[in-house]
């Protein structure tokens, strides 16, 4: 089979595809895929362990960083806009309480892709929970507004301590993994 006169070399075209595009889109459609064939709840668990797999990796990365076992709860704050910062996601803390970390969000490290895929959020959800668990021995994370749900931004409630506000949240909660 030859070239058509005339026609470009795939290299010259605009097509939008770069390896960030490609892993974003790839975990938007392995999501999607769970969430038809398993379930939003189902598709949300597994989505959960890697979540915490990822969150167990940053919690050791950033604990050798600071040269400290154990993160405070300003570090945890610091950690967990630091680590959206670096993905390029837009978190900043709205407020911060010995008993909560109150978080927005303006952009998704996940860009357009997170639209409609709820179960993507749980990689915040466990990120956030597995570093501010481990560190401060208790952590519930309430996703009370969602970018991939279609609001304009992110809230997102870390509980620190089992209060009773923190029991009447919707979330998901973490321990300590080791003393």
């Amino acid at each position: 089979m030859s070239a058509l006169p005339n026609a470009p070399d795939a290299i010259s075209l605009q097509v939008p595809l770069d390896r960030d595009i490609f892993l974003r889109t790839l975990i938007r459609e392995l999501a999607g895929t769970l969430e038809d064939v398993v379930g939003l709840e189902a598709a949300s668990g597994y989505i959960s362990v890697v979540g915490q797999n990822v969150g167990e990796q940053i919690n050791r990365d950033y604990r050798a960083a600071f040269r400290v076992d154990w993160l405070t709860r300003q570090q945890v704050s610091q950690v967990l806009v630091d680590l959206k910062r670096r993905i390029e996601g837009d978190f900043y803390i709205i407020e911060a309480t010995e008993d909560k970390i109150v978080m927005g969000n303006r952009r998704c490290p996940f860009g357009d892709k997170v639209s409609g895929r709820a179960s993507m959020c749980m990689m915040t959800s466990n990120v956030f929970g597995a570093i501010a668990g481990d560190n401060l021995g208790y952590a519930k994370v309430e996703l009370q507004e969602t970018i991939a749900a279609g609001h304009p931004g992110c809230r997102v409630v870390v509980y620190l301590t089992p209060t009773p506000e923190a029991q009447a949240a919707h979330g998901r909660e973490y321990f300590r993994a080791r003393d």
